[in-house]
């Protein structure tokens, strides 16, 4: 698990953000929140899941039409929900465990844990407003 460039939302300065960390990633420049998505398989899922924040883990897999449709949107809602929501994405294809763990036997499988628990679990390609009302309802309870 390594990490990625994103650009900060607030000011466009580059920044690296860990895959796994404590706390929220931040800016370097502004210290405004950064969006935090990152890739994970079956030997570092856990420590990718493990936040105190709203995770949203994409199941995946690179043929997958419906699942290339949804990956913008899943950019576009860490970007929104910076700070809030962490974005995992796990290709199903090469980490099997963690699909299974997750049954998911037909994807794209959207699944939101919190505390490391499902609280929501979204078969197929969801239009953008019912992720986001989804998420919006999981952070107000």
């Amino acid at each position: 698990m390594g990490s990625r460039v994103t650009v900060c939302p607030a000011c466009g300065t580059k920044n690296r953000v860990p895959a796994s960390a404590e706390g929220r990633p931040q800016c370097a420049s502004c210290h405004a929140p950064l969006p935090w998505l990152v890739d994970a398989g079956d030997d570092d899922f856990a420590a990718a899941t493990g936040t105190g924040q709203l995770v949203l883990v994409d199941l995946w897999a690179p043929w997958c039409g419906p699942c290339r449709m949804v990956a913008p949107i899943l950019e576009r809602l860490a970007a929104q929900y910076a700070g809030r929501v962490k974005v995992v994405k796990v290709n199903v294809d090469d980490n099997p465990r963690t699909a299974a763990r997750f049954d998911a036997r037909s994807i794209p499988t959207l699944v939101i844990l919190r505390d490391g628990a499902t609280v929501a679990r979204l078969v197929g390609a969801q239009p953008e407003p019912v992720l986001r009302q989804r998420i919006d309802a999981l952070l107000a309870g």
